[in-house]
């Protein structure tokens, strides 16, 4: 993957938190994760995240990116969570998703989200490149920072604590998404 500032949302972020497991975005997206206020914002409810991500912050791991009301950043942001453009969809999405979008818009990042469900709309529409929850427990397979049975085990811990995942494990994860490569 190209050096490219990666944005991440609530969900996506949270999911490795949750389990312990953020040495694996770390180690593969080092120096390059950001997460805009708003993320913050919605992590720092839950004290066990607000400690996690602190402690992230303090130690230069992950950079926190503010919105500036006037901005072209704050118009994106304001209209996703207000008044989204009918071009686009009718659905508003929220407030972490929204920052992470409009803050890929306008730095040409990359988006990290745990599902494309909601905001599939806005990617597709404004062309943002964007990884999973699954892409990048994929990626450090293909890595070798995990192994399979760590897969399998992450994606449980993952489910077990709410997190929305597409397959019920990672091995039928990662069968699905390499025959879809190979266009088996």
């Amino acid at each position: 993957m190209k050096s490219t500032d990666i944005f991440f949302d609530t969900d996506c972020l949270s999911s490795f938190l949750w389990v312990g497991r953020e040495d694996i975005f770390l180690t593969l997206y080092k120096n390059l994760v950001i997460i805009p206020d708003e993320v913050y914002f919605e992590l720092a409810k839950v004290d066990f995240l607000k400690i996690k991500i602190d402690y992230l912050i303090k130690k230069n791991k992950v950079k926190l990116k503010s919105i500036f009301l006037g901005t072209k950043e704050y118009e994106l942001y304001s209209s996703m969570i207000h008044n989204p453009n009918k071009d686009i969809t009718n659905m508003i999405i929220g407030n972490g998703e929204a920052a992470a979008i409009a803050l890929c818009i306008t730095n040409n990042g990359i988006l990290a989200s745990n599902n494309l469900k909601d905001i599939a709309p806005y990617v597709n529409y404004y062309s943002i490149k964007s990884i999973l929850t699954e892409d990048i427990l994929i990626e450090a397979l293909h890595k070798n920072i995990i192994t399979e049975k760590d897969g399998n085990e992450i994606w449980l811990n993952m489910l077990k604590k709410k997190r929305k995942l597409p397959y019920r494990t990672f091995s039928e994860c990662v069968r699905v998404k390499y025959k879809r490569d190979l266009n088996i």
